[in-house]
This record gives C-alpha cells, sequence and structure tokens, in this order.
C-alpha cells in the first residue's frame, strides 16, 4: 500500500489546490484507516486509509456539477491502476448522484462516516487552541447538535449510519479523535 499511498499524495497535491479540502482528505484517510480497525478489518486498513484520503480528489473539477462528482476520480484512479475496492468506494461516495448505492463495508463506512472529520476540524478551529486534543466527544457532540455550526456537514448521514452501519455519532467521534490527533500537525491541528 505504500506505493499508493505515496501516489495518493501526489494526485491530492496536483488535483487540489485548497488545502483545506486537502486536510479533509487526509482527516477522511485516517479516520478509515482507524475504521478498519474498528470493524477488525486490520488487513484492509490500508485500502480503507487510501479511500479515504482520494475521495474528493475531484472535488474542485466538480465542485460546480456535484452530480459529476466521482466520476472523474474513478477514472483518475483507474489510470494510475488504484485497487478495485477503492475505485468503487471513492465512486459510490456520491450515491445520490444516481451513482450505485454503497454496498460493502468499506463503502457503507466511507459514504457514512467522512462527514463527521469536518465536524471534529470545525470544533478545534473555535477553541482558543485550536487543537484537537483539547476536544471531547461530549464537546464535539454539543457542536453536532447546534444545526447552525458546520452547516456543511450533513448530520443527516451521520445520524442514519447507525441504521447502516450500527454505530452511533458518539461512538464515531470517540475513534475520530485519536485518529485525526494521529495527524494533528499536516491537519495543522
Amino acid at each position: 500500500m505504500t506505493g499508493y499511498k505515496e501516489k495518493a499524495f501526489e494526485l491530492l497535491n496536483s488535483h487540489i489546490k485548497n488545502q483545506g479540502l486537502i486536510r479533509h482528505n487526509l482527516a477522511a484517510g485516517a479516520l478509515m484507516k482507524a475504521l478498519a480497525k474498528y470493524y477488525r478489518k486490520d488487513e484492509e486498513a490500508g485500502l480503507w486509509e487510501l479511500a479515504g484520503l482520494v475521495h474528493d480528489l475531484d472535488w474542485e473539477m466538480t465542485q460546480n456539477e456535484p452530480e459529476k462528482h466521482t466520476e472523474p476520480a474513478a477514472e483518475i484512479l483507474r489510470k494510475e491502476n488504484f485497487p478495485p475496492e477503492v475505485i468503487e468506494a471513492v465512486y459510490r461516495h456520491n450515491f445520490h448522484a444516481n451513482h450505485p448505492a454503497p454496498e460493502t463495508l468499506m463503502e457503507k463506512t466511507l459514504y457514512y462516516t467522512e462527514e463527521v472529520t469536518g465536524l471534529i476540524v470545525a470544533a478545534a478551529l473555535v477553541l482558543p487552541s485550536k487543537k484537537i486534543s483539547d476536544l471531547t466527544v461530549e464537546s464535539v457532540m454539543k457542536r453536532f447538535k447546534e444545526k447552525s455550526f458546520a452547516r456543511g456537514v450533513d448530520r443527516g448521514l451521520l445520524l442514519e449510519m447507525e441504521e447502516k452501519l450500527g454505530l452511533k455519532v458518539e461512538e464515531l467521534i470517540k475513534i475520530a479523535l485519536p485518529a485525526l490527533w494521529e495527524i494533528h500537525e499536516e491537519l495543522g491541528l
């Protein structure tokens, strides 16, 4: 997976100019790796991490045509010979654009959980310290309940997650905080 991970970083830096979006992809990669371990898919943790790392690879290309989001990313990843599981997870995470629904555990996990990274980053940024280490599950949950906070975060997906993945929002945050802390320097938090 090492070669793919290096290629993922190259692709992020060549296709994304917005550093915040790059950090979102890094956070999603760290979260997906932690969730692979949570689901006892340790042998697949590298694949899960890759899917998170490149899931919004084409966002800047498609942000004005959200129905096309993930199509260019899937094509880029195919040309770079990324594993089919990663390509499919990336493609299906834009399920609302008439793409096939997520089916595998990895696909569903990416689709339902990556939104929490935006909530956590926003919650850290409003702290005086701006550090993930100063967040708690309770403080992030408080922000989750404030509908006007981090409005871009799709709370509906996070609430659906419990039914689809058997994972509560609090539990996801408990997994995500240490995962994001591991890469806090890359996130600048």
